[in-house]
């Protein structure tokens, strides 16, 4: 990663945008306002990590004004990467739909964010809309697909997805998959779910090959999704990997830890849609990774912090309390501590992961604003990777 001054990296809010096929399409950013917001831009975008890091996605820049849309900061901006969310509220001043309008003939997409105040003319190039489904009410009738994608944001709940859907909104962003009613349908077989809970305690106690791969025999969807993994293009093999054990010594068996941590979350039907809990679990896994790297962890830690990164959603995914969770996986106890009461220094970078922080809650955790941005793209490219090749 670049070098940031750690006394002036703005702090950007990320939230993934997915689709109706739950595939991430772009990343909504926004960054803090006020008069410094154009430097702040450039300092952001100035960077040449960030559009490399979440290639093939698209950003979603969410602005209250034009104003901020320097020259200079344009340059910045590529048309065919950066789109614009920007409050509807804006076109209440002279000159804005004129703005806008010459933005869109740059080759920008805009999405108008909420109605249109009263009595306002919208040009004819702003016809996608987006909408906070918290606070705006939905459009009268079905949006027209023509015009779209249109957005939906801060969808929080199946409910709201279900609605906004309906209304034909094509991209979401929200906390919606961690409502349990969003989950893809669950087995009722409880052998099932206790073939997971054994496989990850033999995972967290560095269980001998032959046991996971016991475990593995007993459940097909898991080991097919491994043996896909590991013959994707993400490793580029020569030769077809077509067992357990070729798996193991084309990985190694830490990256093999890794990679099973993460594709309990892969589980679904044959014909089902891919699991939105799996990319927000490789998320938090790397950030808590990088953090502890920063930090000056040994190796063992870094895996141990990623390790709680990916867990983290477990009680969500096997729809079950995470104390139960905790008790059969046999973690070390600072990893129990961080998981049921977001306690010690791996919790506190847990509760972060789980929210935008201020800048006050990164200097109470020892975190300047240029290492969390850079933990921030570190995580969200390889959040990007495992669920193109998940």
């Amino acid at each position: 990663m670049a070098e940031l001054d750690p006394d002036s990296f703005p702090l950007v809010a990320i939230d993934p945008v997915a689709n109706g096929q739950n595939e991430w399409v772009a990343l909504c950013l926004r960054v803090a306002g006020g008069p410094e917001l154009p430097q702040r831009l450039q300092a952001v975008f100035g960077n040449p990590d960030l559009l490399a890091a979440i290639a093939p996605l698209d950003g979603l820049l969410l602005l209250d004004h034009p104003a901020p849309l320097s020259p200079p900061v344009l340059s910045l901006l590529p048309a065919n990467r950066i789109g614009f969310v920007m409050s509807a509220g804006a076109l209440l001043e002279d000159g804005v739909a004129r703005r806008l309008t010459e933005l869109h003939e740059l080759g920008y997409r805009l999405w108008l964010d909420g109605s249109p105040p009263a009595g306002v003319t919208v040009p004819p190039a702003l016809r996608t809309i987006a909408r906070d489904c918290t606070r705006d009410p939905m459009p009268a009738g079905r949006l027209a697909a023509l015009f779209g994608p249109h957005l939906a944001r801060r969808v929080d709940s199946a409910a709201s997805f279900m609605q906004s859907e309906m209304a034909g909104f094509d991209w979401f962003s929200g906390d919606y998959p961690y409502d349990p009613a969003s989950s893809a349908s669950h087995t009722s077989d409880g052998s099932s779910r206790r073939r997971i809970l054994t496989l990850l305690g033999l995972l967290s106690r560095d269980a001998d090959s032959r046991e996971l791969e016991q475990q593995l025999k007993q459940d097909p969807g898991l080991s097919y999704h491994l043996l896909k993994l590991v013959n994707s293009a993400a490793f580029a093999v020569s030769t077809q990997i077509t067992s357990f054990n070729q798996a193991i010594n084309l990985l190694g068996r830490r990256q093999l830890q890794r990679w099973l941590q993460l594709l309990l979350y892969a589980r679904q039907q044959a014909d089902g849609l891919p699991n939105l809990l799996l990319p927000l679990a490789a998320r938090r896994g790397a950030q808590l990774e990088a953090l502890c790297k920063g930090g000056g962890g040994e190796r063992d830690d870094c895996d141990l912090a990623f390790m709680t990164g990916v867990f983290s959603l477990l009680d969500r995914l096997l729809q079950m309390p995470m104390t139960e969770i905790v008790a059969d996986l046999h973690l070390p106890e600072h990893v129990s501590s961080a998981l049921l009461e977001r306690s010690g220094e791996l919790g506190s970078w847990l509760r972060l992961t789980e929210t935008h922080p201020s800048l006050e809650a990164l200097d109470a955790a020892g975190i300047d604003a240029a290492d969390w941005w850079n933990s921030q793209l570190n995580a969200y490219h390889w959040a990007i990777q495992v669920g193109r090749n998940v």
